[in-house]
């Protein structure tokens, strides 16, 4: 889970790993991590999730932190636009660490879609690239399960299991 400060990293996570939401905003210093076994497409797969601080002017995401995944999370909050910048920025030093690592854009807070920055044009413009995009609210649960899913699903194709 790589994004900017804020933007609902660890809120995801502990949506899929405990089915909990807390309105409580809890700043994760360094590195948290979680562990949540699911099947897709009939292969059993242990997920290690990292849920990494939020990037911002003072904090920057160390890229040794990201080496050796298979794949990750870039986590934008659709009502904050510079998050989307944040995201395209953690995009570039994420894909050459990890060596082009399964990823999905989430852009968080679907629950506030009436209040988003983010926009169609931007958003269309990463599509255009060949990037998947899903909404998802770590406060309803909306589209959390299929994103884990969806990711998992991605990561065993490049590792040639399915």
């Amino acid at each position: 889970m790589v994004g900017a400060f804020a933007v609902g990293k660890t809120s995801l996570v502990q949506r899929f790993v405990r089915s909990i939401f807390s309105e409580k905003y809890h700043t994760t210093i360094g590195v948290k991590i979680d562990q949540k076994e699911l099947t897709v497409n009939n292969v059993e797969v242990t997920l290690l999730l990292w849920d990494i601080h939020g990037e911002d002017d003072f904090m920057k995401i160390k890229p040794t932190y990201l080496i050796g995944s298979s794949g990750y999370f870039l986590v934008a909050d659709g009502t904050r636009s510079d998050t989307y910048e944040t995201a395209i920025k953690l995009h570039e030093m994420t894909s050459s660490v990890t060596k082009n690592a399964a990823f999905i854009l989430l852009v968080n807070k679907a629950d506030l879609k009436d209040s988003w920055e983010i926009t169609d044009a931007q958003l269309n413009t990463l599509k255009n690239q060949g990037w998947q995009i899903m909404f998802t609210s770590a406060k309803t649960g909306e589209n959390v399960e299929n994103a884990f899913a969806q990711l998992t699903k991605k990561m065993l194709q490049n590792q040639q299991y399915v």
